[in-house]
């Protein structure tokens, strides 16, 4: 009989692996009061350094956390600094608590072992994030992400459109060129050694190619002509019906924006699904101007954050990545007044209350809703990127 309880016990502890976890994120909130958590983040850009001096106060105000802002004109900069210490045998107490991170780096971080985790399953705002192998949160420019950064923001492939000239824009590449045959002129890119033209010469493939899974390994000569063939016989037929017959293009996103609000073209093309409105708002585009996303999906890049392996405040930097997960966090970050930078959390996991945060943020008739964005699409390996834009120039230009 005095076995019972025993048993009892043992199964409530069995059934209830919740309650370990809360236990050890709430030991993890006790370590992390009175940090000071060195974020290295790049600077750039002063709507992104204002959110971050907010989510300061807000984890100071909540947790006992400050923020101190580590701005850098580029990443490699604090990676530079932690193998520095690494090579110094600096095992902990390190100058880097948290890392704006991008895939490159982290790719070098995690292959010399510079990266603390995985810690993302720690988090208790891990639940409302899509973690599956194949999901944009889980992945990285192709490398596996495996709980060693954290997402805090997206960026997707949109176009922006003027509806006042087209009521129902392309949908899909293959629509965009019967459009476009029968609206010569009225559609371009931006050059191809631009970021945004290689996205879009990316986002072409990814529709066209025979099996886009390969897409996700790196090119050889084999796989990339016959993944490419589809793509260069559609764009032969897309470039002479590009504004001024495709023999110029503009040289960047803003470029190709005015050509938009210059009425010479009918669409143009962001990684911001926000920019459009922002545009409006600034009377940098007319107040017809719309934005979509393809049918079939869109290219979503990812930005994350890491914590190195020697951080002196790894608990004040969960704490942080964990409140950029937080829906009312990701709410204010999508606010256009603020950022404008779309959630990272998979909508189907989020209650009514946290779907009211987004409902109830400033619109526009240009802002597209999180579920109009559709899915997002995985990047290809960077290898693709640098063939498919040698390969455009050898093709299409003198």
């Amino acid at each position: 009989m005095r076995t019972l309880p025993l048993i009892a016990a043992l199964g409530l502890s069995i059934l209830s692996p919740t309650a370990f976890a809360a236990d050890a994120w709430n030991e993890t909130l006790d370590k992390a009061r009175g940090q000071t958590v060195y974020w290295n983040a790049w600077g750039g850009d002063e709507r992104t350094n204002a959110f971050i001096a907010w989510a300061g106060e807000q984890v100071q105000a909540r947790y006992g956390v400050s923020i101190r802002q580590v701005k850098l004109t580029d990443t490699a900069e604090a990676v530079t600094r932690v193998i520095a210490e690494k090579a110094a045998g600096k095992e902990d107490g390190g100058s880097v608590d948290l890392i704006w991170i991008n895939g490159p780096n982290f790719l070098s971080m995690k292959e010399k072992g510079l990266l603390h985790g995985p810690f993302v399953a720690e988090l208790p705002n891990a639940r409302f994030l899509d973690l599956s192998p194949a999901s944009a949160a889980s992945v990285d420019f192709t490398v596996p992400v495996e709980g060693y950064e954290s997402p805090w923001r997206l960026a997707k492939f949109v176009f922006n459109y003027d509806s006042e000239r087209l009521a129902q824009p392309p949908k899909s590449m293959t629509v965009l060129l019967a459009w476009a045959r029968q609206n010569p002129g009225r559609f371009t890119h931006p050059d191809v050694s631009n970021f945004m033209g290689a996205t879009f010469l990316k986002q072409a493939l990814i529709e066209l190619a025979p099996d886009p899974a390969a897409l996700q390994a790196p090119a050889t000569d084999a796989d990339f002509d016959a993944a490419t063939a589809p793509l260069w016989a559609w764009y032969d037929e897309l470039r002479p019906q590009l504004w001024r017959n495709g023999d110029t293009f503009p040289a960047n996103e803003s470029a190709q924006q005015q050509l938009l609000n210059d009425g010479e073209i009918d669409i143009s093309m962001s990684f911001d699904p926000a920019s459009a409105a922002a545009a409006i708002g600034e009377g940098r585009l007319p107040d017809s101007v719309r934005t979509y996303a393809l049918d079939g999906g869109a290219i979503g890049n990812i930005s994350f954050v890491a914590i190195p392996f020697n951080a002196a405040n790894k608990e004040g930097a969960k704490v942080v990545a964990n409140f950029l997960l937080e829906p009312d966090t990701q709410a204010h970050a999508q606010n256009i007044d603020v950022l404008g930078s779309f959630s990272v959390l998979d909508t189907r996991k989020l209650g009514d209350e946290e779907k009211a945060l987004f409902t109830a943020l400033p619109t526009s008739p240009a802002l597209p809703r999180n579920e109009d964005l559709g899915r997002t699409l995985l990047e290809p390996h960077a290898s693709w990127m640098t063939r498919l834009t040698e390969e455009w120039a050898r093709r299409y230009t003198k």
